[in-house]
């Protein structure tokens, strides 16, 4: 048998696994439909760096949540340009002053990343039970707030999370953002996770987080993951280590995000808090063979195939896992509305997003520092959750 042959094998049983394992999730991994009980009430917290352009559009969609009673409190975190301005001029509105407040930052204390600061000092500021964290790109539709608590109060878990629809703009982006949910449901047993306390399981998206108060207080707050720069991986587990349960819900109808504008972005964006992701010597060797034999060997043997003759059984073994590999993504393109180019460009995405990790990890051995909004972080940041 030709040697070919077992590779095209391995790739399809690499393309099989996520395939699998996706439409397992999707079964799980649902909008929230529970409703909060009346009188629920929630502080939105925003933190702010920069976002002139899109910090109005996101408090207006805060301050418009139905179902349960809010304030908003936006975090001026030095910004250098119109944004605290901006919410200002909001909060003079009338009918604002008593649900919109704009405080600001203290100077970022040696050991902390900003984000997880200006979250840490947001908590310090809310005045409700709730407590929902979102970026200041994210728009909330009307009733996300009051899902989302919902989804909070109605189990044991001290923090959910939701992943907004993630619009693209730029091929850039479409290539790669929408490879978040390729990872997340692909690569992560749902059933598993809201069974295990095991922090292996926990994850989150950072653009949108709720909490019980007492349950972050109790795991230590964003002061447990001061350094870091990926509280999307590193706070679901320090809610974990404190034995307390995190969940996921789908909130692509829930709230929009243009997590990043073009290639630069892309790769910086992306690049900053990789090394306490994949990027890992340990993980990302993993993670390479995972990506790259299921998504991009079976595309590489159909070319191969085309150039010179290989043994059939090889041909249709390697079609198949690119059948699987391209079915997976389109049904994820679909469900999440997501681009259809960026999908039908799937393994171009995945070699991007791989390159995007090497790098960060390249970076980190050379003790070369992440840059993101104007601030350097260390490469490995002391404290970040393991």
């Amino acid at each position: 048998m030709s040697a070919v042959t077992p590779l095209a094998a391995l790739a399809l049983a690499l393309a099989l696994l996520p395939l699998g394992l996706g439409i397992a999730n999707l079964r799980l991994y649902r909008r929230p439909e529970t409703e909060p009980p009346p009188g629920t009430a929630v502080s939105i917290l925003i933190p702010a760096r920069n976002e002139e352009a899109t910090i109005a559009a996101s408090v207006q969609a805060a301050l418009a949540s139905q179902g349960v009673t809010v304030e908003v409190v936006v975090l001026d975190d030095q910004s250098s340009d119109r944004t605290a301005e901006i919410v200002r001029a909001l909060a003079a509105h009338p009918g604002n002053a008593s649900r919109l407040r704009l405080e600001t930052a203290p100077p970022l204390p040696p050991g902390w990343s900003g984000k997880q600061h200006a979250c840490r000092t947001l908590a310090g500021l809310a005045r409700h039970p709730l407590l929902l964290f979102q970026d200041a790109d994210v728009r909330l539709a009307p009733d996300a707030a009051r899902l989302a608590c919902g989804a909070l109060l109605a189990g044991p878990a001290g923090l959910v999370s939701g992943f907004p629809r993630e619009e693209t703009g730029t091929l850039a982006e479409a290539l790669v953002i929408p490879l978040i949910h390729v990872l997340l449901l692909g690569y992560l047993p749902m059933g598993m996770m809201r069974r295990s306390p095991d922090p292996r399981f926990g994850a989150a998206c950072g653009q949108l987080i709720a909490v019980r108060r007492e349950a972050y207080e109790q795991a230590g707050g964003h002061a447990a993951i001061a350094a870091s720069l990926h509280d999307g991986v590193t706070l679901p587990r320090a809610f974990r280590r404190a034995g307390l349960g995190t969940d996921l819900f789908d909130a692509t109808g829930l709230a929009r995000c243009r997590m990043y504008r073009g290639w630069r972005e892309v790769w910086s964006g992306f690049s900053k808090n990789a090394t306490e992701g994949m990027a890992t010597p340990a993980a990302l060797p993993v993670w390479t063979l995972l990506l790259f034999g299921g998504h991009v060997l079976p595309w590489l043997l159909l070319g191969w195939a085309a150039l010179a003759p290989l043994p059939g059984v090889a041909v249709v073994l390697a079609a198949l896992a690119a059948a699987a590999g391209l079915l997976f993504r389109l049904l994820l393109a679909i469900r999440f509305r997501q681009s259809l180019l960026g999908a039908l460009l799937h393994p171009v995405g995945i070699l991007v997003l791989l390159a995007i990790q090497w790098a960060a990890l390249l970076r980190a051995r050379r003790g070369r520092p992440a840059q993101w909004r104007g601030r350097a972080y260390p490469a490995d940041p002391g404290g970040s959750a393991p």
